[in-house]
């Protein structure tokens, strides 16, 4: 299996160094499954029923669509499709059902402020807290409000991160669970202005996971329609009179067509005055609607936070891609919004992404060009567009060359680790990820983070990786305290060179890889070899 050049030789140096430094001190199936689930969009079931998919399975080419498919291969979910056979186990994943989540990995989730409460409460929470500041008369009062409130802001933000973190790790639907991490990436939001921390679970909650393997032009609605793209992107503060086309040049720029598609500066400028009057309201439901003209309360809209309000819409006539726009308020949004989704440049721009993430950084043309068609035949299916792409041939002759991001590799990691134990304590996996650099939501610029190897393989981050590993290796036992200071279980670190999944990778990796690890003097040293070798770094 052909791999991109990676710097082996630097690589474990770096791990020899540690070691000397006293790091190391430490103590195939056939699949005979279900049926497969019915798809309703023609073209993924031709893509099923490609003979390539029904093929037994080594147990080297298990583990390689486990890691294209799933969050990182693991005991329980290799037993799952050699029972099931890739074809059925695809399409589950494809289709995902009702499956919940394990017991204790729910009642974690269950457990949370952000799942027992509305949005509607916290928000109705917020405002109270924030009314009781502008009461206070005295300053330091004032102060200890304000310092609770920004608090609670980051327990919010924070339970979100633990949610998707649950959810990636233990979720029997692992494509959904990758593709919703993919559009919060592509429709990128930042908990580091304003109120989104307040609002980014329930983006991903509601906006973006429904529709993680549906629809893209229902996706792309529903996150206009969030706050937390309106209040991220400004499209909350545009107005006739007063437009701000941020929101409007990222939407064309970023989540659709993509830059040097043939839109111009005019199109940029005619949908921000499109998308006036396109914001929220947080006012409790039923209140009354503004003061409206009589001949424009019929263009009022409301639905749960998402407000159309025509007091704040331009409805100058619009020319957009080259045609002007026929409808009028809302109708007029809609309209572009379809435009938009049925220009081929968006197909291109979507097919292209989804094959960089999921294949690798040049993905091959026709690869990316049957991907587009899929697009485009299903009118923005993403089911129907990914089982395109990974069947196809040029997919399959890939497998390992996707350099992993940070989540990518700290998640899988813990899977392969521990899997299916579920962990008490999301922090060190979060501080984990902050330390290489990809906090969830945590990209301050609209463009999400970078997806390119060149990207994630600079020699400060391979090091805080071989860090990283180090801690997983000795001490992944911190993963299931119940208590930030609680001792840790004996011993303190997981058995790899037990997993399954981990014994059948080594026969395909290097010869210098494979020594490194007979060379280990402990369960600790291979744990740590194992979780760092340059091999562990693609999928």
């Amino acid at each position: 299996m052909r791999r991109p050049h990676f710097a082996q030789e630097k690589y474990w140096i770096w791990i020899a160094a540690a070691a000397l430094a006293g790091c190391t001190a430490l103590p195939q199936g056939t699949g005979t499954g279900t049926a497969t689930p019915y798809h309703a969009d023609p073209l993924t079931r031709q893509a099923l029923a490609s003979p390539q998919l029904a093929a037994p399975l080594t147990a080297e080419q298990r583990q390689q669509w486990l890691d294209r498919i799933t969050w990182g291969a693991s005991d329980s979910d290799d037993s799952q499709l050699q029972k099931l056979g890739l074809k059925a186990w695809l399409a589950q994943q494809l289709a995902p059902g009702l499956a919940p989540l394990p017991a204790e990995a729910q009642q974690r989730v269950d457990a949370l402020d952000i799942s027992q409460r509305s949005m509607e409460q916290i928000q109705q929470d917020v405002a109270a807290q924030r009314q009781a500041i502008r009461n206070a008369a005295d300053p330091e009062e004032k102060s200890r409000l304000g310092q609770a409130l920004q608090r609670q802001l980051n327990q919010w933000a924070q339970e979100a991160q633990k949610r998707h973190l649950l959810r990636a790790l233990y979720s029997p639907h692992q494509l959904q669970e990758q593709m919703t991490w993919f559009w919060m990436n592509h429709f990128n939001v930042s908990t580091r202005k304003g109120d989104v921390r307040l609002w980014v679970g329930d983006y991903e909650e509601h906006a973006i996971r429904p529709h993680a393997l549906g629809n893209f032009r229902q996706l792309l609605e529903a996150s206009m329609r969030h706050p937390a793209m309106l209040v991220y992107l400004d499209n909350a503060s545009n107005a006739a009179g007063h437009i701000n086309e941020n929101y409007a040049r990222e939407l064309l720029e970023l989540h659709t067509m993509g830059v040097g598609s043939g839109y111009t500066q005019a199109d940029v400028q005619a949908m921000a005055h499109v998308l006036t009057g396109v914001g929220f309201t947080t006012r409790e439901a039923g209140a009354p609607a503004p003061k409206l003209r009589p001949e424009r309360r019929g263009d009022y809209v409301r639905q749960g936070f998402f407000e159309f309000n025509p007091n704040r819409h331009d409805y100058t006539p619009q020319t957009f891609l080259g045609r002007p726009l026929q409808g009028q308020g809302m109708a007029q949004v809609e309209e572009a919004l379809d435009r938009i989704v049925a220009a081929p440049a968006t197909a291109r721009f979507v097919a292209r992404k989804l094959a960089v993430y999921f294949i690798d950084d040049n993905p091959p043309a026709q690869l990316v060009e049957r991907a587009a068609q899929a697009f485009e035949r299903s009118r923005g299916d993403i089911a129907a567009t990914l089982a395109t792409l990974l069947a196809a041939p040029e997919a399959m002759q890939r497998f390992g060359q996707r350099f992993k991001d940070p989540v990518h590799y700290v998640v899988g990691a813990t899977r392969l680790a521990y899997d299916p134990r579920v962990a008490t304590d999301m922090a060190p996996l979060l501080g984990w990820l902050s330390r290489l650099g990809e906090p969830l939501y945590g990209h301050e610029t609209p463009d999400g983070y970078p997806l390119a190897q060149s990207d994630w393989s600079s020699s400060g981050q391979m090091t805080a990786r071989f860090e990283v590993a180090r801690q997983m290796a000795a001490r992944g036992a911190v993963l299931f305290r119940t208590e930030p200071q609680a001792a840790l279980e004996k011993p303190p670190y997981p058995d790899l060179a037990k997993r399954g999944s981990v014994q059948a990778r080594l026969p395909s990796w290097s010869a210098r890889s494979r020594q490194a690890l007979a060379q280990a003097r402990n369960p600790v040293d291979w744990n740590t070899y194992f979780l760092s070798a340059p091999e562990m770094m693609f999928r």
